[in-house]
């Protein structure tokens, strides 16, 4: 065979290779885009193109809990019973020339509150919150920057990340005798708190309950000892603050302790 055919035969099978092994870059990686999740999304009008009311998460006044201008609702889908409050989602408007902004940018937005259903409305007439769709109620603010205020309902895709947060999480204690609830706002990571545990100087770590939003429980009176907190998020991942409250606090206060990093 002359060093003209071996170079044919060669290039044929490269070409047989190129054309029958993987045919494009995206089949080696596949693109962001595949995490993507598609949704509605309306706002809602609130001081300062903020949310401030409490909600259903517990928060409070959300502009203390950092949450305010950026904050979202969410429907009965995707709020899971209150277990993703404090979670972040980034959100962006899709397939609509006239509402989008260009080049779909996308916003940050912390579950701070529930969307109701209302099955007297249709789900593409006010009943945007209905079961099953999965809707974001979003502040004025965080939807401004992904579509004109003009807009009403608007289609847009989402996804799960992670929280990026000033200082450390915040434990506000609130109660009375021998009834505890802490608060806990400000986390890092994947926002999402699922299992606090509470120890006093004179105890060892006590597991709390969920009440409600991000409302932690117990009924172990624990007054006039310093306070240590351990949070565990949906990441599995946890962070030990020791002695974060004094052993003279006050119901009402609000503490700082560590953040949770990945």
């Amino acid at each position: 065979m002359g060093a003209f055919e071996a170079a044919l035969i060669i290039s044929l099978i490269l070409l047989q290779t190129s054309t029958f092994g993987v045919s494009s870059y995206d089949d080696m990686y596949p693109s962001e885009d595949d995490e993507w999740q598609s949704a509605t999304a309306t706002y809602t009008k609130e001081a300062n193109g903020s949310i401030i009311n409490e909600g259903a998460c517990g928060y409070g006044d959300l502009h203390k809990a950092t949450y305010g201008r950026y904050g979202t609702g969410l429907s009965t889908m995707l709020f899971n019973k209150g277990s993703v409050c404090g979670g972040c989602f980034e959100i962006r408007c899709v397939d609509h020339v006239r509402w989008c902004h260009a080049g779909s940018p996308s916003v940050v937005a912390t579950a701070t509150d529930f969307c109701p259903p209302n099955y007297s409305l249709s789900a593409d007439y006010g009943g945007w919150c209905n079961f099953p769709n999965e809707h974001f109620e979003m502040s004025e603010d965080a939807f401004s920057e992904i579509a004109v205020k003009s807009a009403n309902l608007i289609p847009v895709q989402y996804r799960r990340v992670d929280c990026e947060r000033d200082g450390g999480m915040r434990f506000t204690v609130t109660g009375n005798g021998n009834f505890y609830q802490v608060l806990i706002t400000n986390v890092g990571l994947d926002g999402e708190v699922v299992a606090v545990k509470i120890k006093g100087s004179r105890s060892g770590w006590i597991p709390m309950s969920r009440n409600w939003g991000q409302y932690w429980q117990s009924n172990i009176n624990l007054k006039g000892q310093p306070l240590s907190f351990e949070v565990t998020t949906s990441s599995g991942k946890s962070v030990i603050s020791f002695n974060v409250a004094p052993g003279n606090w006050q119901f009402g206060q609000t503490f700082e302790g560590r953040q949770i990093y990945s």
